[in-house]
């Protein structure tokens, strides 16, 4: 069980290394993924790092002699929307981050270039039931408050409702947002309520794994316990059908995730407890913008 003083270091280290990746790196690809050019003119204000040169206003910036961006209606009405699985299956992880982690760090990344744009951020944690609901406002303080209480939080329940989370989700938020499911997705019977949501929003489905879940170690016997269940056993890791048959079950699990996501047009951005996620997120961004000059 960790203790409080490594809670606190470890929620410090996502607030502080996730602003500073933010102005240096992801904010300029946040914008120009999400932020569309509406048509209607709303506002200007001051130039910030990150944003799109294209929206310089340069009579307003010569009059005033500091660079001025126009602001549009269609940016004043996003938000975003994560849904956090906190599972038992979440807490497990080989190598620095577990699975959990690593969503609080992908959760702080996101959230801070939707703040440094100005955007609303709301958050639900989900295991087999609602366990949290923030509601999506403005501002880094609202995000580093989101931060610290995913890493405090200790979930009622270990096991998984994917489709419970996504109908409270249509609940709460009648109006579109851009909504990312932050998951192993390891549940099942959720597809109809992928599509709703996908209907409803732009949904994006982020899939953690780690290597242990597709390849087991070769360490002979291993006692294993399922995080959501409880149930024990052991295996023989030297099986040679037993490490295929994991492998094999591995890819099936992605494949028909990725089949699914297609289906309903969602996104899908898989991702391993061992990536540079951060790198990943910027590609998938490059991609996503890619695809929707092409359309």
């Amino acid at each position: 069980m960790i203790n409080q003083s490594e809670l606190e270091s470890k929620v410090r280290h996502i607030q502080v290394h996730s602003r500073k990746a933010v102005l240096e790196l992801l904010a300029g690809e946040y914008r120009s993924c999400f932020k569309g050019m509406g048509i209607e003119f709303e506002d200007v204000r001051e130039y910030s790092h990150g944003d799109d040169v294209r929206t310089i206003d340069w009579n307003v910036t010569a009059r005033t002699g500091k660079p001025h961006v126009k602001t549009f209606m269609e940016e004043r009405e996003l938000s975003l929307y994560f849904l956090l699985d906190v599972s038992g299956s979440g807490d497990f992880g080989s190598g620095v981050f577990t699975k959990r982690e690593m969503a609080a760090n992908i959760f702080a990344l996101l959230a801070f270039a939707s703040a440094h744009n100005h955007d609303n951020v709301g958050l639900i944690l989900f295991s087999d039931q609602i366990e949290l609901h923030i509601k999506a406002r403005k501002g880094q303080n609202h995000v580093m408050r989101m931060i610290d209480l995913i890493m405090r939080h200790e979930p009622k329940s270990q096991g998984t409702d994917i489709a419970g989370a996504l109908d409270y989700l249509n609940q709460v938020r009648s109006r579109r947002c851009i909504a990312f499911v932050l998951s192993d997705f390891i549940d099942q019977s959720y597809s109809d309520a992928l599509r709703q949501s996908a209907q409803q929003h732009d949904l994006i489905c982020v899939s953690l794994s780690d290597v242990r879940e597709r390849e087991l170690p070769k360490s002979g016997m291993l006692e294993m316990v399922d995080a959501e269940t409880g149930e024990m056993r052991s295996i023989d890791c030297s099986d040679s059908r037993l490490r295929k048959l994991v492998k094999s079950r591995s890819a099936g699990h992605q494949s028909q995730l990725q089949d699914l996501c297609r289906e309903v047009n969602a996104d899908l951005l898989p991702l391993d407890t061992e990536d540079d996620f951060l790198h990943e997120i910027i590609q998938f961004f490059r991609d996503r913008m890619n695809r929707s000059a092409d359309a």
